[in-house]
C-alpha cells in the first residue's frame, strides 16, 4: 500500500549507513559481523533504487573521523570494502543495470588495496550512466569545501581566476568529481538525527528532504526506504505549494507588462494550489490552457 502512494521518486539520494556497530552489541556479536551484516543491506538498497528507477546513489561508507577508530576494527572495514567493490565490479546486475561506480574522498588516506580496488570498480563501471553510484571514503565535508576554497584562492593568486569571477560553477568544478546532481534525500538509520558532515554542497545547499528512523542499518528494510521516499515526497509537494503560493502573489503584485513572464512561472507550479485557488486562478487568467 505504502509503494502505491508514491507517485514519485527522488533522483538522488544519499545514505549514511549508521549503527553496523551498534546492531553488533545488541546480537551479542563481534563489530566485523555488524559490519558485514550493513554491507548486505548496502546490496539490497541498490536493488531497491534500481526497482524505483532512482537514478544516482551516494552511500558514507568511511570518514575521515573514522580513522580514529581502533585499527583492527579499520582494516576489518577496508578489507570488506575491498572485497565488495570487486564484486560490485564484476556483477552481472551491476553491468545489467548500467551502474557506474565512482569513490569520492581524500583517496591518498586510505590504503594502496582499497585504491586499487577503487581503480578497478570505476575502470569496469565507467562506460555506464543508469545509475551512478557513488562511494565516500575517507570522506568529510568540510575538508571537500576547504579543498575547492583552497583551490579558488590559488588560482586567483596565481592570476588565472578573477575574484570577481567566481561562482557557484567555480565551486563545483573543484569538488571531488562523482555527485552529477544534487542531493534529493538524506537517509539516516540507526537513531541520531545529524547529518554528519555529509555532502554539505550538494544536500544542504539543496535544502535536501531528511529521514531520520531508528533501526540500525543491517535492520533498515525496504519498508524503510519507502518511508523514506514518502518523507521526500511530502517534503516536495510542500515545496511546489510555497513556490505556487509565491508565484500567484507575484502576479497580483506586478505590472501589466511583466504579466507574461510571471503566468509561466506560475503555470509551472499552478496543480501544487488547493483545488478552490487553482480554479480561481484559472479563470483569472486562463492557466487551464
Amino acid at each position: 500500500m505504502l509503494k502505491w502512494e508514491l507517485s514519485g521518486t527522488p533522483d538522488h539520494v544519499a545514505v549514511i549507513q549508521d549503527g553496523n556497530r551498534r546492531y553488533a552489541e545488541k546480537q551479542g556479536a563481534e563489530k566485523q559481523e555488524g559490519h558485514r551484516e550493513g554491507a548486505e543491506t548496502t546490496e539490497a538498497l541498490l536493488n531497491w533504487c534500481d526497482e524505483l528507477d532512482v537514478r544516482e546513489v551516494t552511500l558514507y561508507t568511511f570518514s575521515t573521523e573514522n580513522f580514529d577508530r581502533d585499527p583492527e576494527e579499520r582494516e576489518h572495514i577496508f578489507d570488506l570494502v575491498e572485497q565488495k567493490l570487486r564484486t560490485f565490479a564484476d556483477a552481472d546486475r551491476v553491468h545489467d543495470a548500467g551502474v557506474c561506480i565512482r569513490a569520492i574522498g581524500e583517496m591518498e588516506m586510505l590504503p594502496e588495496r582499497v585504491r586499487d580496488a577503487i581503480d578497478y570498480a570505476e575502470g569496469r563501471t565507467a562506460q555506464y550512466d543508469q545509475l551512478n553510484l557513488n562511494v565516500a571514503l575517507a570522506y568529510g565535508g568540510r575538508a571537500e569545501l576547504l579543498g575547492a576554497a583552497r583551490d579558488v584562492a590559488t588560482a586567483v593568486e596565481n592570476g588565472t581566476l578573477d575574484p570577481t569571477d567566481v561562482s557557484e560553477e567555480t565551486i563545483e568544478e573543484r569538488l571531488y568529481e562523482g555527485p552529477t546532481r544534487d542531493v534529493d534525500l538524506i537517509v539516516r538509520p540507526g537513531g541520531d538525527e545529524r547529518t554528519s558532515n555529509f555532502l554539505p554542497w550538494h544536500a544542504n545547499g539543496n535544502e535536501a528532504a531528511t529521514f531520520f528512523c531508528t533501526p540500525y542499518w543491517p535492520e533498515f528494510r525496504k519498508v524503510d526506504f519507502l518511508r523514506a521516499i514518502r518523507t521526500y515526497q511530502n517534503r516536495e509537494q510542500s515545496w511546489r505549494t510555497t513556490r505556487a503560493e509565491r508565484s500567484l502573489a507575484l502576479v497580483r503584485a506586478i505590472e501589466q507588462s511583466e504579466l507574461p513572464t510571471a503566468k509561466r512561472m506560475l503555470g509551472r507550479f499552478r496543480d501544487a494550489l488547493p483545488s478552490t485557488e487553482r480554479e480561481q486562478l484559472d479563470e483569472e487568467y486562463d492557466l487551464a490552457d
